[in-house]
Parts: structure tokens; sequence; C-alpha cells
């Protein structure tokens, strides 16, 4: 197909008001970083829309990379013409090469952008779809309910000829709504709750908890990947590996097994809060959905969240897990997720964990371990921070379990 440009439509962000240009600026700078890979392309921004220019490069490796940017409402492969009728007439026969020729119904919606041009939106709807009609008599006209809807818009500069609305990954242009925290286990939740938080314009820095020797490498090698799998929409992230053997330890020295899930994820929630403090982050981002696990009921997530003065963000809070599948599928999530390479929460997992712990019992169990405060800094320095590359390649390779947070 002779496409030469392709049209990028914003979301929701245009709504903004003042904060639209800062938006549409962050928007543009990363649209040309998704295309570095292509130096021949030319992007041009225009008020609510940016127009890239392939001169040459393939049209459908471009537009597979630029779903993938927040912000981006819809995008069209456009074959352009001169603003005249006899060139935006053949285009429009160019562009329905596109179809075989099973029986379809189309209409032509034509806009005219540029109003000195002498044929007025509905003379082109007639002058255009008239003639494509002649050409392709297995083509009939459905106004109402098109099977192909062929949009002809006539600026000044140009006429654009496509029937192609690709859906954009939707939200805000990433890092325009600050910052977080994303806790990140090995399992299938949460890097789709993490890919939601970036949809909505978050800059999201990971925190992973590891219990060496206990955890095995394969198993950091997996959320490593996971990382490298998000970073592709990001362009990187930083993620940190938190040691947590002696803080688990400690807790299994109590001997309060029901309880073991509800102290592990409080002191994982008190590491990650000193970590977003020190990196500028207003809030922790979880894969928590209700009622899903035992921890995850009502009364634990009230019990563990209590720990934390930031905000806790649940992006998965009301969805059946089905549903989170299929986030992890389309992401392309799913197959490492469930590789067989136990994070530090399962290998302590209770048979009977409470669901409906007590808060001031939990208190009080903590205030026994009276180094705790002094393991959870040492957590926090011995954090090993790695800046995760959509290119970087981990090694993990094999089949496994369900994420907590």
């Amino acid at each position: 197909m002779d496409y030469n440009l392709i049209i990028i439509r914003f979301g929701e962000f245009t709504l903004k008001g003042r904060n639209r240009s800062r938006f549409e600026k962050r928007m543009f700078s990363q649209i040309r970083t998704a295309l570095a890979a292509y130096p021949g392309i030319e992007a041009v921004m225009d008020y609510g829309r940016i127009y890239v220019h392939l001169n040459g490069e393939p049209y459908r490796n471009v537009c597979e990379r630029l779903q993938s940017v927040f912000g981006i409402a819809t995008l069209s492969p456009v074959i352009t013409s001169e603003p005249e009728l006899g060139a935006i007439r053949e285009a429009s026969l160019k562009a329905m090469k596109a179809f075989d020729s099973t029986p379809r119904t189309f209409k032509v919606t034509a806009r005219r952008a540029w109003k000195e041009f002498e044929h007025n939106s509905q003379e082109m709807n007639n002058l255009v779809g008239g003639f494509v009609l002649r050409a392709h008599p297995w083509l009939s006209v459905d106004v109402h309910k098109p099977d192909i809807e062929l949009r002809v818009e006539v600026r000044k500069e140009a006429a654009y000829i496509f029937s192609e609305v690709m859906p954009g990954a939707g939200g805000y242009p990433y890092g325009t709504n600050g910052k977080a925290m994303l806790m990140l286990s090995g399992g299938i939740d949460s890097p789709v709750a993490g890919w939601l938080a970036m949809r909505r314009g978050l800059e999201i820095e990971a925190v992973h908890f590891h219990s060496y020797p206990f955890t095995s490498e394969q198993a950091r090698d997996k959320v490593i990947e996971l990382a490298r799998k998000l970073s592709f929409y990001s362009g990187s992230i930083k993620l940190h590996l938190v040691p947590f053997t002696e803080i688990q330890t400690a807790l299994a020295s109590i001997n309060k097994d029901n309880l073991m899930i509800t102290l592990m994820r409080r002191a994982m929630l008190r590491i990650t809060e000193q970590l977003a403090q020190r990196h500028g982050a207003l809030a922790i981002v979880t894969g928590d959905s209700l009622g899903q696990v035992a921890s995850q009921t009502l009364t634990s997530l009230n019990v563990i969240g209590r720990v934390a003065d930031l905000p806790l963000l649940r992006p998965l809070i009301m969805m059946d897990k089905q549903d989170i599948i299929a986030y992890a599928e389309k992401l392309d999530t799913y197959e490492t997720s469930i590789l067989p390479y136990e994070d530090c929460c399962t290998l302590f997992v209770p048979k009977s964990p409470s669901t409906n712990p007590n808060l001031r019992v939990v208190e009080k169990i903590e205030s026994i371990l009276a180094d705790l405060d002094m393991m959870v800094e040492a957590a926090v320095e011995g954090a090993e921070v790695l800046d995760i590359q959509p290119s970087q390649r981990s090694a993990a390779t094999d089949a496994g379990e369900d994420d907590w947070f």
C-alpha cells in the first residue's frame, strides 16, 4: 500500500485547558523517542494532531510502535495527494486496494478544511463515492453503518485519504501525572497494574523483594524480564531489588503463621514508602484485586495499608482474574509471569492465612521486633538499582506463579 503519512490523534488530555500545551509537548517528545529507530521519519505537530511523514519507512511497523505510546487515542495510515479532484479520486482507488473483492458496503466522508477548495464536503462525498463505486462493482453504499468508511480531508497543502482508524494506547502521556513506586512481584497482576498506572500518566519505578538464597537467580531474571516488557512503553524503568531475607526470617521466628503474609506485606510497604520518599514518588501502586486471595479481603487490605502514609493505588481492585489475564496476554507479560520460579512471598505462605487480621494484634506483634525499623532501613540501604531498557534481555525461561500484590 502506498501510505506515506500517519495521522496521530490525541486522547482525553486535550481537555486539560491550560495544561494542554505541556501535555502535547511531552506527547511529541515521546513519539519522537519511540520512532528513533526510523531515521527517515519526520514528525510535525499541529493543533490536536501529529503528522508522521514516513519518507519510505514501513507504515505497518511504525503504526505498531505508535500504538504503544500513551496518550495516542487513534492513528490512521494515509495516502496523500494534490488537493485536486482528479488526484483525490485516484488516491481513493488506491486506498480501497487494502480490501479484497468480497461484497461490502461503504461511504465517503469528506471534510473540506481548505475553504477555498472548489467543492464542498457534500459534493466531495458524491464525486468521490460515485467514482469509487463505478470502479468497484462489489461495493454498495450504506451511509448509516458501512463496512468501510473512506475519509477524505482536503487541506491547502495536500489531501489526506484513509479508511482505517487504529486504536492507540489512550490515557495520558507517560510521566505527566507524577511518579509512583510499583510493587512488582513475579506474578500476573502487578505488571498489569503497572501498565494501567503508566497509562494514566504516571512515571513508575519498580520495587521487587527477594530472599536470597531462598529465591533463585531465575526468579530475579523473571522479574527483570517483566520490567523490560513494561519499559517498552516508557523507554526505561528503574528496578529496585530489595534484600528481604533478614526481615522474613525474623517474622517467621515469631511463630504467627496465620499472620505471616500480613506482617510481610506491611514490612514491604514500609520499605517501598522509604524508597518512594528518596526518589520523589508520591504514591505506591499494587496489583491487589479485591477478594482474589486471603490477603486481599477488605479487612486484610485495611490492616496492611494502614502502615503507609502515601496513597495506595490499586488499578485492579475491582477486576476479575480473567480480565487481568487478558490484559497480561495483550501486554505479553503472561507467559513470563507463569514461569515456575518462586518469589519470597510464595516461600512462606501458611496453610491457613488470616482473612480477618486485627490491626492492634498485628501492631503488638511488630512491637516485639525491636530491630524491625533497623532491618527496614538496612533493606532500603541494601537495595540494588537496575536501569532496565527495552532492549535488555533476561535469562528467564520456564512456567510460574501468581502475584501477591
